[in-house]
């Protein structure tokens, strides 16, 4: 069972290439460029992962663990992380994804994301990490602080979505696109550009199915990255073969996914960076490894999963991180292009 984390890890990796789905973009653009659409995408696919997850719990597939709220390494750490991953050029996963198609200074990136996770969680500076999570709230839920089922939140925020996701596309001009060379499915997988709406609801999904496969391999939590990228690499290191769990297998896998998509859409190149790219992304990648180890959780844990489970630490962690965006997108960027105009020239789109 733990091999079904290859085939969603799979699965998802081709949504976020071929979705052009990183939230490095969708954060900086709220500050940088006052944009929020791909920011609302984002919380319409935590809505819609929060509907399938309280429909599991309420149905007694999984459970939920009440825990508290480490609300100095949370915010601490996901300042950390925001900023960090505007400086490596992507989040966890768009940092996964890109690698995955090419992109060299990702690679630096996400090597050390994974090795300074490591650090932080199994190596020296564990002890570290422990001391500043066990710096908490005991009431980690919100539902549980205002004394309501999560049902009320859950829906007060996919009302919100929806509204979004109408003010979003309500009206919008069509782009100018290239004639198609394929048709039907291999149009839509291959071709066709991606409202980041429905790349959102579909990753919901993922995660809401993630839950299921994850728990029925003995591992009761969604998606995660960055504690299976820490496990790989202390199991690299180690051989320690207990690390390597149902988490494991979906994030290396989401390099695969993302290879594959690349490969067929043609999109896939390797993409030397110059030097000053390369320190950005070590430098990047150290940082996000850091402030997620500490964060519990990187814009997936936290941004995704913890936000759907309505936790202090998610919704709090998810602010930071896009403040930590904002900064260092005004520090070290002074220009540049928005998540929905880079999408849109990645490269010739048909229709």
């Amino acid at each position: 069972m733990p091999l079904t984390g290859l085939v969603i890890g799979g699965v998802l990796g081709f949504i976020l290439q071929r979705g052009r789905y990183c939230t490095t973009g969708a954060f900086r653009d709220v500050f940088f460029a006052r944009k929020t659409r791909w920011f609302s995408s984002f919380i319409l696919l935590i809505a819609v992962h929060a509907v399938g997850l309280w429909a599991l719990v309420s149905l007694g597939v999984i459970h939920l663990e009440s825990k508290g709220f480490p609300w100095a390494a949370t915010i601490i750490g996901a300042f950390i992380f925001g900023a960090s991953m505007v400086v490596a050029g992507g989040c966890a996963t768009g940092t996964y994804y890109r690698a995955g198609e090419g992109l060299v200074g990702s690679w630096f990136a996400l090597g050390m994301y994974a090795l300074t996770a490591s650090i932080m969680k199994h190596g020296p500076l564990s002890g570290f990490t422990e001391s500043m999570r066990d710096i908490e709230i005991s009431q980690g839920a919100i539902y549980e602080t205002l004394h309501v089922s999560p049902w009320v939140l859950t829906v007060i925020l996919a009302a919100v979505a929806a509204w979004l996701t109408i003010h979003h596309n309500r009206g919008r001009a069509k782009v100018a696109t290239l004639p198609p060379r394929y048709s039907g499915v291999k149009h839509l997988l291959l071709e066709k550009r991606w409202n980041p709406f429905a790349t959102a609801a579909v990753i919901g999904v993922i995660a809401t199915v993630g839950w299921v496969l994850s728990a029925a391999a003995g591992r009761n939590s969604g998606l995660g990255v960055t504690t299976p990228s820490a496990n790989l690499v202390t199991y690299l290191a180690t051989g320690d073969v207990e690390l390597v769990d149902w988490g494991v297998y979906f994030t290396v896998s989401l390099i695969i996914g993302s290879f594959i998509a690349a490969k067929a859409s043609g999109e896939f190149r390797l993409r030397v960076p110059d030097a000053i790219t390369v320190v950005k992304s070590i430098l990047g990648g150290i940082g996000m490894g850091f402030g997620a180890a500490l964060a519990g959780g990187c814009t997936v844990g936290n941004g995704m999963v913890q936000t759907a489970m309505m936790t202090w630490q998610g919704w709090v962690s998810l602010a930071f991180m896009v403040i930590g965006a904002g900064v260092a997108a005004k520090l070290t960027i002074g220009g540049g292009t928005s998540q929905e105009a880079a999408s849109e020239k990645k490269a010739p789109v048909r229709a």
